[in-house]
Order: C-alpha cells, then structure tokens, then sequence
C-alpha cells in the first residue's frame, strides 16, 4: 500500500519544512517533496491520498523507557499485555518502544522477560524493540520504588542467564557505574550490543567517568534516583551536565524534573543527547480498576503516581504526545522536542532506519495538530490510527 500526506509542516528529525508532502511505498519513506510538486505530481490509483490540513508530520515516537499503560505492565509477565500495549500505545503516537523491566527475583524476571519475546513479531501496533532492563545491578542507596530485595551485587552468570532469556533482545540496561565489578559487566554488555545507562546510583564523579570510559555514555531519567551535584563532588547529575558525550533521559512531566532545568539542560548538551521518555507506569492513562505499579496499589496525585502506603513518588503518568507538548510549553522549539522524542532515541538505541524522515526510512511517522492531538499514526507503511 502507498500512502501520501501533503499540505504538512514537516519535522523530519533535522529541518522543518512548511507546506510538505510525504510519501510512503511498501513500508518506507519513498519521498519529500514540496506542496507544488505534490500538485504536478500523478499517483497510482492505489494510493491513498491525505490532506493533513497544516497539522505537523514528524517521525514516529520511540519510548526507550515505559513500565506500562492502560492497565498493562511489563510486571504482569504476561505476551498479552505486551501486545495490549502495543495496540494502545499506537493511538498516542508512538511507533517503537522498549518495554522496561524492574528489577525482579530470578524466577519473575525470567517471566517476565519470556513475555516480552514472545509478543515482538505479534504487534497490530508500536514495534516492541527489545526490553529495557531498569537493574538489577543498581545502588541499594537509591532504589526509588523499586524493591531492596531485588537488588545484585555484579553477577555474570546472572547477566548471561538474562541474555540468553530474552534470546538477544536486551536493548538498553540501567546500572550503577560504581558497583565492584561493573567495569566486566560493562564489557560483556558492550560486546552484546547493549546501551548502558547510568541510573539508580549513588556515584561519586570519579565513579562516572570511570563509567564512561568503560561505555556507560547514557543516563537514566536525569536528576531522579542519583547522586545529585555539589561543589566538591559533581556526582552522576554533574557528569552528565559537565561532558557533552554523555547523553540522557528526562521526564517532562514537569514533576519528576523542574521546567527551568531543563531550559538549562537544552543550553548545556548537545542537542542529540536529550531522550524524552515517559517511564510510564501500568495505570496511566487507565480509567477504572485498581490502580497497581510493580504489583503495589498507587494514587494519581499531583500529576504523578504515589504509592499508597507511603505517598513515595512512585512514577509517571506521562504519554509522549505530553511529552512532546510539555518540552514546548516549557521553551524547548518544537523540532527539538519532536527531535528528543524520534531521532534522538534512534540513534543512541542504534536503531538504523528510523527516527527521521527522509527516504530509505522506514514509514513511521506521527501526524499531530497544533493542539497536541495526534490524527493518524503510520506505523512499516501501515495506518494504525487515523481521524483526519
């Protein structure tokens, strides 16, 4: 099936061009062109043509940080709600995403990586990349929500137990950059293709660029559950703000992280360092039933999720249509949001072929108006959601 967009603003990942046309050929980007060569252009009758009304055609949004959503979680060790993930999260935008996993006793996390594999290839909706493994090798000092027991000291035979478990498809794994014995763990996961994040951890500086000399050149939703910056330690947040090969998740939710942080984040790094991700729990976005996060009972609170027993943070309720919006209403330009949300993720999770608009590319493309309202989802080619 072809498709064509035209009359868009175009935010194709590195330029924004007003009055565009797109076109999509068995699964790829096959054009862009302008609105007046859309007009003297003649299509197959088997395309099917669409007037975006001015609204912007950006690529697809890859979520490289998400525990759940609408009731479903990585928690429920379940295929089914791996693909009801899916299916949902394509009506908010998104075309790819790696389902995170919690740190979680041998015999859970065993589970609950088996249902991550077992759905990717079986997805009506966002392409499930791989899984996102949120510990276990974290610092006990910052745990956040998640529970003491689960956490390791540096195991390699639990590392390999893990990878061979989910059959290669461990994309990006959080980690503490000062636990004895990460340098190995670094190494083993380098050669298996595995984007390090440093997060969850009490580092001293030294400690970080330890970290990144061994390959851990990312960071998990910065500023939250790491050692934070002062004047005579920098700590994990200093690393991260102080060198430009570093780069970073943050949850523009305006609560995990203050807005005008992130005007300062936006001035400090390099502008392909910055990840948009949710880290999105089970019930965002649900509307009825308990709401349950790594098997525990939260409020929605404040615009975030508490755990009900002690009113701890317990995580986001964010989409990455919000997201997106958020970064903008904060002062970030709106490519570059779009831009921390598609191309960036991309290229740091080494995702050839997505996360930009140009021909060759894969057809994954988002279509939003100037109110944040996503109008159609295409996701290899195929329309996933569509109300223009």
């Amino acid at each position: 099936m072809s498709i064509c967009l035209y009359n868009g603003t175009l935010l194709s990942g590195f330029a924004v061009m007003e009055r565009c046309a797109v076109l999509i050929e068995e699964g790829q980007i096959a054009d862009v062109f302008s609105q007046k060569r859309f007009e003297q252009k003649k299509f197959s009758p088997s395309t099917k043509v669409y007037d975006v009304e001015g609204a912007y055609i950006a690529p697809g949004f890859i979520d490289t940080h998400i525990h759940g959503f609408k009731g479903h979680g990585t928690e429920d060790g379940s295929t089914e709600a791996m693909l009801a993930m899916s299916k949902d999260l394509a009506d908010y935008g998104v075309t790819s995403f790696n389902p995170t996993l919690y740190s979680s006793v041998e015999e859970n996390f065993m589970k609950d990586i088996k249902a991550v594999t077992d759905a990717m290839g079986q997805e009506q909706g966002a392409n499930i990349m791989g899984m996102h493994l949120e510990g276990p090798f974290v610092s006990p000092d910052k745990v956040g929500v998640q529970k003491p027991e689960t956490i390791h000291k540096v195991d390699l035979e639990l590392m390999e137990r893990l990878w061979t478990a989910s059959q290669g498809k461990i994309v990006n794994m959080t980690v503490a950059p000062e636990i004895k014995g990460m340098r190995e763990l670094a190494l083993f996961c380098l050669k298996k293709g595995i984007v390090l994040q440093a997060g969850h951890t009490n580092a001293t500086y030294e400690n970080m660029v330890e970290g990144m000399q061994a390959g851990i050149l990312h960071s998990t939703h910065l500023f939250n559950a790491m050692s934070q910056m002062h004047h005579r330690n920098p700590g994990a947040v200093g690393a991260v703000l102080i060198h430009p090969e570093m780069a970073c998740e943050i949850i523009a939710d305006g609560i995990h992280v203050h807005p005008d942080l992130l005007k300062l984040l936006r001035r400090d790094k390099p502008a392909d360092k910055i990840v948009l991700v949710t880290d999105a729990l089970r019930p965002t976005e649900q509307t009825q039933g308990t709401l349950l996060a790594n098997k525990e009972e939260v409020v929605f609170e404040g615009g975030c999720f508490h755990r009900k027993e002690d009113g701890v943070i317990a995580g986001s309720a964010l989409t990455m249509i919000r997201g997106v919006k958020n970064l903008v209403e904060f002062g970030i330009p709106l490519e570059d949001a779009v831009r921390c949300a598609s191309t960036n993720p991309a290229q740091i999770m080494h995702y050839d072929k997505k996360g930009q608009i140009i021909p060759g590319y894969d057809g994954d493309i988002t279509v939003f108006d100037k109110h944040f309202n996503v109008l159609m989802t295409i996701i290899g080619g195929d329309i996933k959601k569509n109300i223009i």
